[in-house]
């Protein structure tokens, strides 16, 4: 099996366990505040490092479950995880500005680029 089949599969299979998850605690706890993005978010981040712990620098899988697990099936699951091992691995290697720029930027950047998106359609459409 190739790469993009696995991140396919992962992410597939990571997507629908984030809406799924997202929907059951909607029932739970309502839908004021964003419980499912939350909480999809620090499982996910805490699966990704027990998973790179585990998965690639103890047990060294092959690349293709590799990416099945970490790029396809938790990036499926958040993409918050990746961001926050990639903030992990800046921090480990003490790359302070690189971390404090990546950290500031991707949430700053977002939050700039969905409201751009945002009002750009919105204009568009009206």
């Amino acid at each position: 099996m190739g790469q993009w089949v696995a991140v396919a599969l992962g992410g597939g299979i990571g997507a629908l366990a984030r809406w799924l998850l997202s929907q059951y605690l909607a029932l739970w706890w309502g839908t004021r505040f964003p419980w499912g993005t939350l909480v999809v978010n620090v499982i996910g981040a805490a699966l990704m490092g027990g998973c790179y712990a585990l998965v690639v620098q103890r047990l060294n899988w092959s690349p293709e479950w590799r990416a099945f697990v970490t790029v396809g099936l938790l990036g499926g699951f958040t993409t918050f995880s990746a961001f926050s091992l990639e903030l992990f691995t800046l921090i480990e290697s003490r790359a302070w500005f690189a971390f404090s720029a990546y950290l500031f930027l991707s949430v700053a950047g977002g939050m700039v680029g969905l409201v751009l998106a945002l009002e750009l359609t919105r204009r568009a459409l009206a």
